[in-house]
């Protein structure tokens, strides 16, 4: 482990007051090698079928669980998966893959590599957590047949380092604030590189309606929208009543991408405890929201997502960290999925107005970048081949 300067590194511009993620790296993981891909506040993967879009946004969303403490087999049920096809394995028969993020906020870039075996047994092998070229935490697996690795985290006291073991099925960056006491100015600033980190990754929400589930109506429930916006018609039931200035929104993003007239969203309960969805045509006509298209469905869903948040959205934040201080990402595979050019434009431009306000992001997965790459805000990353 490497040891330098604890001064941090002078930076022209003024570091974020919310952690974000800025970058996503793939050295080694499925259909990607050696791969950077820049993430701003709005950032698009476009490409063909088999591209690695949905590839790259799965890697995400894996160190965003990691992040947020899961275990290694929660996270990748199918690790041989994310093995490179053509990785051979090495004299013990061990193949893996690597992935990694960098972080940037009131820290600075903050940098996460990992190193992850899939083969002969899942286990991470190696962890680095860096700053500035700094290393603040180093893990490496020493003893096969021991299930944990040799850590060593920046202390800047009496030693340079401290050492001990952590399990090898974790996240270290994520276990620091169990094992580092921040008794010295090294310790407080790994203390505070990690938090960073582990900020920026755990509030995300991976989003994919589900068009053929959304159209039955729903039992009362938390109120919290899920993955595939299955429950719809129980979070606009209770949205509609916790701010009508964001619903209103909603209701003129629904007017500009469903086809007719609408004046209104509505959730109406039924009287076997459920509630079913409808639009208001204005005319006396209610159309229930089972009768929709799909990309109708799938536009109204992915606006109410842009349009809510994490008390709304079933995601995990970090509840130590204010809610000003932290910024929701979401995760959409096939953003434009059944969406014709005209929803695929309202979307996009919606996302461009809430992201520019600072507290969402958006990564997403087009199969069309000219639809999109025009609306200001939006980075596209072009993995056409």
């Amino acid at each position: 482990m490497t040891v330098s300067s604890l001064a941090a590194p002078a930076r022209a511009e003024a570091c974020p007051d919310r952690p974000g993620a800025t970058e996503l790296r793939l050295a080694a993981f499925a259909a990607h090698r050696r791969a950077r891909f820049p993430l701003g506040p709005l950032t698009l993967f476009a490409g063909p079928s088999g591209s690695g879009k949905t590839t790259a946004l799965r890697a995400y969303e894996a160190l965003a669980r990691l992040g947020g403490g899961a275990s290694l087999g929660e996270v990748f049920p199918d690790p041989v998966a994310c093995v490179p096809e053509r990785a051979l394995p090495d004299a013990q028969r061990r193949r893996g893959f690597r992935i990694g993020c960098t972080a940037d906020g009131p820290e600075g870039p903050v940098r996460l590599d990992v190193a992850v075996q899939a083969e002969p047994e899942l286990r991470i092998v190696g962890e680095r957590l860096t700053v500035g070229g700094l290393t603040l935490l180093e893990t490496a697996l020493r003893d096969p047949g021991r299930r944990v690795v040799q850590a060593a985290w920046y202390t800047a006291g009496s030693s340079a380092v401290t050492r001990g073991p952590l399990p090898d099925d974790r996240l270290g960056t994520a276990l620091l604030p169990l094992r580092v006491s921040g008794r010295t100015d090294g310790e407080r600033r790994v203390l505070a590189a990690a938090e960073q980190m582990v900020v920026a990754l755990r509030a995300v929400y991976a989003c994919d309606p589900s068009p053929r589930r959304m159209r039955a109506a729903v039992p009362l429930g938390a109120g919290r929208l899920l993955r595939g916006c299955d429950n719809l018609a129980e979070v606009l039931w209770r949205t509609r009543s916790e701010c009508g200035h964001r619903y209103a929104h909603l209701v003129t993003a629904v007017r500009a991408g469903c086809a007719g007239p609408v004046a209104d969203v509505l959730a109406e309960p039924l009287g076997d405890g459920t509630v079913r969805a409808l639009l208001d045509r204005g005319d006396g006509v209610r159309t229930h929201l089972g009768l929709l298209g799909d990309g109708e469905l799938r536009y109204l869903a992915l606006a109410l997502v842009l349009l809510t948040g994490p008390g709304v959205l079933e995601v995990d934040p970090a509840g130590e960290v204010p809610a000003a201080l932290q910024t929701l990402t979401v995760l959409a595979d096939g953003l434009d999925r059944g969406l014709d050019v005209r929803q695929a434009g309202e979307l996009v431009r919606l996302a461009a107005r809430m992201c520019a306000r600072g507290h969402i992001r958006l990564v997403g997965a087009v199969s069309d970048a000219v639809r999109v790459c025009e609306v200001p805000g939006v980075a596209v990353v072009d993995l056409t081949p």
